[in-house]
Order: C-alpha cells, then sequence, then structure tokens
C-alpha cells in the first residue's frame, strides 16, 4: 500500500506569473478557496501572542490592499514580497457583521530592492 501525498507548494510554484493585488481583488470570486501566488508590498506588520503566534500584514499593489495572515514570521519586514496561501473571505462579527477577503499565506518570498543604487 503506498501512500500518496500531494504538496499545496508544488501547486502554487507551477502557476505562471504572480498576480497583483488588484488582479486578485478585481475578480475575488474566480479565486475563493483557491491556491494563489500574489506579489505586493509588505506593511503593517502584527503579532498576535497567543498559544500560537499568528501573524498578519497588508499587502499592497499601490492601489489595493489585501489581509494577510500567516503562522510563520514574515521574512522581511518592509518591501516587495511575493506571497504564495490560500485566498479567503472572513466574516468578522464586532459592533456589525462584515466580511473581508484575505490571504492565508503558507510562504513568502522576499524580492530584492528594484531601485536604483544611491536613490
Amino acid at each position: 500500500m503506498h501512500k500518496v501525498i500531494i504538496r499545496l507548494g508544488l501547486v502554487l510554484i507551477a502557476q505562471a506569473a504572480p498576480l497583483s493585488v488588484s488582479e486578485l481583488l478585481a475578480d475575488p470570486d474566480r479565486f475563493y478557496g483557491q491556491p494563489v501566488v500574489v506579489s505586493g508590498t509588505i506593511s503593517n506588520i502584527r503579532e498576535s501572542l497567543r498559544r500560537t503566534p499568528i501573524y498578519t500584514f497588508d499587502l499592497s499593489d499601490g492601489i489595493q490592499t489585501v489581509f494577510v495572515m500567516t503562522f510563520r514570521k514574515p521574512p522581511c519586514q518592509s518591501g516587495a514580497v511575493t506571497v504564495e496561501g490560500t485566498f479567503e473571505t472572513t466574516n468578522q462579527r464586532m459592533k456589525a457583521s462584515y466580511a473581508y477577503e484575505k490571504i492565508f499565506a503558507h510562504n513568502m518570498t522576499c524580492l530584492p530592492d528594484r531601485r536604483p543604487k544611491g536613490k
């Protein structure tokens, strides 16, 4: 008897090019529950210290921003990053109920700074 293991990372690597945040949010129904690879700029990193640390941050392409959650500490604190994960909707209830989109990240890669040197 053989066990077959399918790793999510292998599916994500096969995707041609990362989406921008705007491309992702332009057609969210198409991507709900799907593995995605999205590139953008990381900012506003937060750590929730509960039993298991949860890290959250904003991922932006300069036009739109999506919320990202992960159990792994982001490898970079700012700059360009590629996020691999699952696109989801979360229902939040505080004073009123509302839904928002998020990526539950499985892997993140910091991208090199592409600004010209000396600027």
